[in-house]
């Protein structure tokens, strides 16, 4: 199976959500198509500018995730995760990546309008699809924090002025949450998905329990980040294994079993979100 653009992918999971999934080693794009394989499934491999950092560089896991997508046989796509650098996205452009998320939700409204409108332009001109984030307060977690929701009118005229093809919206999740207790509001869900022309995104989805999920999908989110749940899943495993033999020093020995417990927490999440 080629490569595909995410639209088609958002096409293909419906009625479903289409299940995003954070590459941070080379076991997680691995298990994720894998997964996506295994379940027939459509998937995003996602690689986060904090991964990129924490690598030194996109090249390598980019090239690498690309090549495990355009390989397999079930409808991937790979996508940059959550970008503030206008140099990184334009690097991602140039090694084939064609969906990006630009961030800049730690801008005033004004500010992110006008830098989401810039990069969506450059990025429309290669055919690449951008996802923003509409968030009130600075950081990471920023429109995620439990209190904070997107207003649907300022997200409307945020989508007409940027030129947006998605957006990352703020009803009730919260990154890299380690319990799955966060509740959606899917009335504001409904909102936004019936006034908004473009798909929405639902970031922080780990702290969210399946019914959630499903929950959110059926009100109309249409992507569903995961991050957390998945390294949760490897540092279990590798903590079990190295618990079980402490004697371990090869890591494929104890690595291997944690790319099993990504791939069946991926495998998970793909059934969840399929609505089946």
């Amino acid at each position: 199976m080629t490569l595909c653009p995410v639209p088609d992918l958002l096409a293909a999971a419906r009625p479903g959500g289409l299940g995003a999934f954070n590459v941070i080693a080379l076991e997680h794009a691995e298990s994720i198509v894998a997964a996506a394989e295994s379940r027939n499934r459509p998937a995003v491999l996602q690689i986060s500018e904090n991964t990129v950092h924490y690598h030194g560089g996109l090249r390598p896991l980019a090239r690498a995730c690309l090549q495990l997508a355009a390989d397999s046989r079930a409808p991937l796509a790979v996508h940059l995760d959550h970008a503030t650098s206008h140099e990184l996205i334009t690097e991602a452009m140039e090694l084939g990546i064609t969906s990006v998320m630009y961030d800049g939700s730690a801008l005033d409204y004004a500010a992110n309008v006008e830098a989401t409108a810039a990069i969506t332009a450059r990025c429309h001109e290669r055919g690449v699809h951008v996802e923003a984030e509409l968030g009130a307060i600075g950081g990471k977690d920023g429109a995620h924090t439990p209190g904070v929701r997107t207003d649907p009118d300022e997200a409307v005229a945020f989508v007409s002025a940027t030129g947006v093809d998605a957006l990352a919206v703020a009803v009730g999740s919260s990154h890299a949450m380690h319990t799955r207790d966060a509740r959606l509001d899917t009335d504001l869900i409904a909102r936004l998905s019936a006034k908004l022309p473009v798909p929405l995104v639902l970031h922080g989805s780990s702290g969210v329990p399946d019914s959630g999920l499903q929950a959110a999908v059926r009100h109309g989110m249409a992507k569903i980040n995961i991050a957390t749940r998945l390294n949760i899943a490897l540092t279990q495993s590798v903590r079990s294994a190295l618990a079980d033999r402490p004697e371990l020093s090869d890591p494929r020995r104890y690595l291997g079993p944690g790319r099993d417990a990504v791939r069946r927490e991926v495998e998970h999440c793909l059934e969840v979100l399929a609505l089946r």
